[in-house]
Parts: structure tokens; sequence; C-alpha cells
């Protein structure tokens, strides 16, 4: 039974809704909801964004444009102006100098706030007005004597806010959430083998930062900062290695085929399989026939051979009586593996099924049919596969393709289709080269095999940086390469992310792009496209009826085309190193020498200069993953989404990457001997393991 306090409420503890703070109510709580605060320990973990230093108040003699201040002067003159809008205009006089304050939004209260005499305490950005230097819609505070007007003690957190909810109101809740936390017996347990301070005091420090200095904390290495992100990195290692326990905890089927059908595959093949297949094929095989479900993250860079390393696999379950899906995140991209695993798989006997999300019903239902009984074996599909109703005689292995464009919840729900008791063997493929140091992160509950060798034959792309000024150039070599039978990309890029500017840039390209070339047949592929118009699309460029297809970045994880040898990648600074790597892995795809061109708009700025040369002069996708890491952080090379997935407030799996490999021991070591502790930690970052799965 809670304890109550005197007027009936009980106390106010971590677990308790934000509803029950003093200054919240439904209202205010509806809207923390946006910044996912539902409890008031969430607002403990609610960290600053930045921080304002307002403990020294500048003199305005020694302002400069650009500068962010805390002034103090006497009101010298204060009035309305309807010059150009409608301004409240403040002339403050610190005795050496003067300023501008101006307000565009005020009532008749503040004006009457500024009479002459009255001294004014303002914080804002200090710019080069009219009449000289000033200060637009300030923070302020007005008094009769300069004494009330003190500097602040301590640095001022500015936090992430949502509509209707202030700073000013938002630390008066955090400060509650501290005195509930003071209370809490768990909150203040000692945690073993993490330095102090403790997560209390740590977290005393980044809200109420008095006495701390602002470039220790700029630079993400005060005691408290790096209690936090370490404390919250070994959050996320328990969190995937309980996934990883759960999942090994239950029997996998045991396939002992892997390597026979590895070598049956090799006798239809017209080339031979590379030592780095060979051996990532090994480790497939050892985890398959070990009676525990395979957790494997297969990486390698474009054109390397994933494929068929993942055909062999799928082989040697449906030699063994079982069945594997490979999943894909477009249904062109599905098609394709369809196409070349019937390829592979027919020459040696094996039947490949398609399940998809655009089947008409009685075709839908006699695959499903075909798949409930079991007697086909190899099965291709896109999410349509994860649907409550497709269910598998005797599934033994999910193959996911580009796992990042999934959740880790969406092959959780495959994993749930095997035969009761036992969990399918799990292989994620990425063609996003992952440096290890971000792996071991977000791929923290998967064995990784990497595929380091291209196969004999393939060149590296010729790769140039040409300015705007030289189009016509690029247009004259690609009418020559159509003309001689070869087809080309040219890729549009905006920075907006928005689907219809992205429409209207390729559209207007398009236009001007068949004015330009006028002999050749000329395609047209961007995302506000229906479907079946952009498949149509697409098989136009496939089967050569287009020579050149003008495209948005859709075709990053696209269909193969050996005869597209040139690309271009216009206004190509606006783009990531990965995404650009992506885009050059569609050409070189034949035998033909091939070229992707760089298109930029001058002058560069130096951040683009450097992507640019890198992938000048770089093809090994690992390269450029960790320069694209380096440069940009790990939401450029995932996405939104995946950064989302991996959940971090405070810590960076790049920066901090040093941290990681301690951490995983810790893990370990807490999950054998410290399981309480284990739990406090989980609950305290991440909120429930299982829930954080399903992201």
């Amino acid at each position: 039974m809670a304890r109550v306090v005197s007027g009936g409420k009980p106390p106010v503890t971590l677990a308790t809704d934000v509803t029950y703070l003093k200054g919240a109510g439904p209202a205010i709580a509806t809207r923390l909801r946006a910044l996912g605060i539902e409890r008031v320990q969430d607002l403990l973990f609610h960290l600053p964004s930045r921080y304002e230093d307002r403990r020294r108040i500048v003199p305005l003699v020694e302002l400069r444009d650009g500068d962010e201040a805390l002034v103090r002067g006497r009101v010298v003159g204060a009035d309305v102006r309807f010059a150009g809008r409608r301004s409240l205009r403040v002339v403050i006089d610190d005795g050496g100098s003067s300023l501008l304050l101006r307000f565009f939004h005020f009532n008749d209260t503040q004006k009457q706030a500024f009479t002459e005499g009255r001294w004014v305490r303002a914080y804002g950005t200090v710019r080069t007005g009219a009449n000289g230097l000033e200060m637009v819609h300030p923070e302020y505070r007005v008094a009769d004597d300069p004494a009330q007007l003190p500097p602040d003690t301590a640095l001022t957190p500015l936090y992430p806010l949502a509509t209707g909810v202030t700073q000013q109101r938002l630390r008066g809740l955090i400060q509650q959430a501290l005195q509930a936390a003071a209370r809490d017996p768990a909150f203040l347990a000692e945690l073993p083998g993490l330095a102090p301070p403790d997560t209390l005091s740590a977290l005393r420090v980044l809200h109420e930062p008095a006495g701390t200095d602002l470039g220790d904390l700029l630079l993400q290495r005060h005691p408290a900062q790096l209690r936090l992100l370490r404390e919250e990195l070994l959050a996320h290692q328990l969190c995937m290695r309980l996934l990883r326990r759960r999942t090994l905890a239950q029997p996998g089927a045991r396939v002992e085929h892997v390597l026979p059908a590895s070598a049956r595959l090799q006798e239809t093949l017209p080339f031979a399989l590379t030592g780095a297949q060979r051996r990532v094929i090994g480790e497939i095989a050892h985890d398959l026939a070990s009676g525990k479900p395979m957790l494997r993250l297969l990486q390698g860079d474009v054109g390397c051979g994933k494929t068929v390393v993942a055909a062999a696999a799928m082989l040697g379950c449906a030699l063994g009586g079982l069945q594997a899906v490979l999943m894909a995140p477009t249904e062109l991209l599905a098609e394709q593996h369809a196409h070349n695993l019937t390829a592979m798989l027919n020459a040696v006997g094996v039947e490949v099924g398609m399940l998809s999300g655009r089947m008409k019903k009685a075709e839908r239902e006699a695959a499903l049919a075909r798949a409930l009984r079991g007697d086909i074996r190899v099965w291709v599909g896109t999410h349509a596969l994860f649907q409550s109703d497709v269910r598998f005689a005797r599934l033994g292995l999910v193959v996911v393709d580009e796992q990042h464009r999934f959740g880790v919840g969406q092959r959780l729900a495959l994993r749930d289709k095997g035969p009761r008791g036992v969990t399918p063997h799990q292989l994620i493929m990425s063609a996003t080269p992952i440096p290890r140091t971000l792996a071991q992160t977000l791929y923290a509950d998967l064995d990784v095999s990497v595929i380091d060798e291209l196969p004999p034959g393939r060149s590296p792309v010729q790769t140039v940086a040409l300015s705007n000024e030289r189009r016509p150039e690029v247009l004259e070599r690609i009418g020559e390469a159509c003309r001689s039978g070869r087809q080309a990309y040219w890729v549009c890029t905006l920075i907006e992310d928005s689907d219809q500017l992205q429409a209207q840039a390729a559209e207007e390209t398009y236009r001007q792009l068949r004015t330009e070339l006028p002999e050749l047949h000329v395609g047209l592929v961007h995302g506000r496209l229906k479907s079946p118009e952009k498949d149509a699309q697409m098989r136009a460029f496939q089967n050569g009826a287009t020579q050149l297809l003008v495209a948005t970045t859709v075709i990053e994880v696209g269909v193969d085309v050996p005869n597209a040898s040139i690309m271009i990648i216009d206004n190509a600074e606006r783009l990531g190193l990965a995404q650009l790597h992506q885009l050059r892995g569609r050409v070189g795809r034949g035998t033909a020498a091939s070229q992707c061109v760089l298109m930029y708009q001058a002058p560069l700025s130096e951040a683009a200069r450097t992507r640019l040369e890198v992938m000048r002069t770089t093809h090994d996708g690992f390269k450029i993953a960790q320069h694209d890491l380096e440069l940009r952080g790990p939401g450029e090379l995932l996405g939104r989404r995946q950064t989302g997935l991996i959940g971090l407030k405070i810590a960076d799996p790049v920066r901090d990457a040093e941290q990681i490999p301690g951490l995983q021991k810790l893990a370990d070591r807490w999950l054998s001997a410290s399981q309480a502790e284990a739990r406090i930690v989980i609950a305290r970052w991440v909120g429930d393991a299982e829930k954080y799965a399903q992201v």
C-alpha cells in the first residue's frame, strides 16, 4: 500500500506519471509524450542539448556581431516604431556604451515595464542592425536596482522542447524528478565496475552545472558525462546479450548439409567461389550444424557475392528437409533475388517460390498452401513474409537482405514462424558496410562474417569529380556510350527530404535530357511514381529498352543491370559517402569498363571536398563507411530509423568505440553475477529489454 502524505496524494516516485508533478497536469503531460517523457524517471534522462553561459555580464563596449552574451544596462529610451513592421525599441546604457533591444511581439504590460531609469538584464545574440549593434527578442528581466539582476552562478541548460512546454517549466519538472531520485534506494544503489561519480551525482552535474567548465561539457569529456555514457552503452550491451541468450536458449534445427550443398552449387556455377566466400560458408555451416540458432551478420561490399553464400545455406536447409526464406526490402529486389536463386537452385533440382504483396488473391492462397505443406523449400518475398497468415511447414533459416531497411522486431517476427520449439537460424545480409566499431553496438547480438574479396575480373569503377560547368562534356560521353550499346544512370539529388521536390527535380532533368539527347530512349524513376509504374520503368531499363535512366536515390538499392556502365550523380556534394558508394555500386556489374561522374556545384565546402576526394580515391566500402562515420556520424550511415533503434541519448558509438570491449566484458559479468543491477540499468536507460527489440 502506497504511503500517503498530507493532502491525500501518494509521494512522487520515479515511476509516477508526469501528470501528477507540480506544474504539469494532463495537457502538459500530453505534450511531454512527444519528447518520449511519460514517467518521472524519463525527465532525468531528457538531457540538455546545449548550455548557455550567463555567468558573466559582458560590458556593452566589448560586444561583437554574432556574440551570445549576458548584458545589463539602464533604460535610456523606449518607443514603438512602425517602420516596415511594428516594433518595440528599447535602448540601454551601461555607462560605457549603449545597445538596442528590439521586440516585434509585445503587449502593453511589457512596454510599460521599460520605463526610463529602470535596469534590464538581457541574454541573446548580438547582430549588426541599421543603427549599430542590437539584440532581437532577448530573454530579459527588469528591476529598479542593478543588484537585483546578478549574473547566474551556473551554466544554463537548454533542452529539446515540445510545443507549449517552455525551458523554465521543463527545468522545474526536472528538479522534482531529481528530488524523487534522491529518495529512491534502487536509483542510489552502487553499480559494480562503473567508476564514480554515481548516477544521481552525474545527472545533477548535467542538469545543474554549477562550477562546471563549459569546455569539458562541450567536448563530452566531463567525468559526469563519461559515467552516464558508459552506463548507457552498458545498458545497450546488456539488452542485446539478453536477446541473444534468449534466442540461443531455444533449440535450432540441426543442418549438416551446407558444405555438400556448396559443392553441388559450385558444380553448376560458371565461376569459382572466392576464398572469402568459401570461408564464410564454412562459418555458416558450423553454426547451422551446432543445434543452436545461428545469429549471424553477413557483410560485404557491393558485388562481393553475398547472394551465392546465402544460396548455399538455403540449399543446405532444403537438402535437409527444411525450408528457408529470403526477405528483401522491395518487390523489385525480391524478384531479382527470386530470379537469381531460381537460376542457381533449379540446376540442382530445388524449386524457388515467391511471395509478394501484389499477388492476386488466388495466386497468394496457392502460394500460402504450398508454404504450409512444405513442398517448396526455398522462398523469397518482401515484408509480406511476416504477415500473420504466412505459415511454413518446417522453417529452418531466415535470410534478411539489406537489414538497415528493417527493424529488429521485423526479423524477430520471422523468427517466430519456425516449428514449435525450434527457432529458425538467422542470416542478416548488409551491403552497407558497417565498421566494426559500429557493428559492436548496433549488432551486438550477432556474430559477424565479412566477405572482403571481390570476384576476379571485376575492375573498380573509375570515379571522377566534375563541376556542373562541364555538363556538355558529360552529355557527349553519355551519347557516345549509349550509341555503342551501353546504358547510363543520371541520379538527381536534393537537400530537402521531400518526395515531391525530389520528383520535380527528376522530372525537370528528364525533360532537359530528352531535349539534349533526342536520339536516346530516356526513362524516369522517382519516389512518387506508383509501384507498377516504377517497376515498369526499371524493367524497361533492365531489358535494354531504355538507354538512359533518370532517377532519384530510390535506385540506391536496386536491380542488377550489367550493361549499365556510366553513373552520373548530380549535385553529389549533397550526399553522404555511404550513399554515394551504394549508388556507384549500380554500375561496374558487367565486363565493360565503367565510370561514375560526381557532378558538383562550386564552390565546395571543405567537408564536401573531402567526401568527393574519398570517393575518387577509395573503392573499399568499409574504408568509405569509416570515413563517413568520422565525417558525419552514425545517423548518416544508417538513416534516422536505425539510429533511433540504437536509442542512445548521450553515448556515441563512434566517438566512444574504445569503451565498448570493456563494457561487453562487464555486461557478461553482470549477467552471471549481478542480475539485479543489470535489471536496474536496463530499466533506467531502455525501459524493457523485450520492448527494446521491437523498435
